[in-house]
């Protein structure tokens, strides 16, 4: 099965930001920053058009992750993380990590580096089918990080 990327504007890019308490907004953002305290988010139909009027304003500190996806629509079911761990990194100064967030969810991805201090990382999913291209995690909505080369 080919895989479709959803057509946006040139500069947005596709996000699902979720928040700590669950709810989740889907849409596209062009002003994401991990330094900025606050991103906007428009909705978008099923075409990938931005409709108009729908722009949420989304605070870092109220979110678990901010998920930069290939579709809106994403992926039905868990991930499956067998075999990740043993999965050999082909970047020296990439680390792997395993992410337990207080709600109980497991993601393991790479990072560049991860720094509790910091609001938040980027991580790349490890998981080949995965709907998500880059992960930024709020570090306040994490329980415990394992890394290991």
């Amino acid at each position: 099965m080919e895989e479709k990327l959803q057509t946006i504007p040139k500069g947005q890019n596709l996000v699902v930001a979720r928040y700590r308490d669950g709810k989740m907004i889907r849409g596209v953002t062009h002003d994401f920053g991990p330094q900025k305290k606050v991103f906007h988010v428009s909705t978008v139909e099923k075409h990938g058009r931005t409709v108009n009027g729908k722009i949420f304003d989304i605070s870092l500190s109220e979110l678990k992750a901010v998920f930069f996806v290939k579709s809106l629509e994403g992926r039905q079911g868990p991930p499956s993380l067998k075999g990740l761990m043993e999965e050999k990194l082909e970047a020296p100064s990439l680390m792997k990590v395993r992410i337990i967030f207080f709600d109980g969810e497991i993601l393991v991805g790479t990072t560049h580096g991860y720094t509790p201090e910091r609001e938040g990382f980027f991580v790349i999913p490890m998981e080949k089918d995965s709907n998500n291209l880059r992960i930024f995690v709020i570090s306040s909505a994490v329980k415990k990080v394992e890394t290991w080369k």
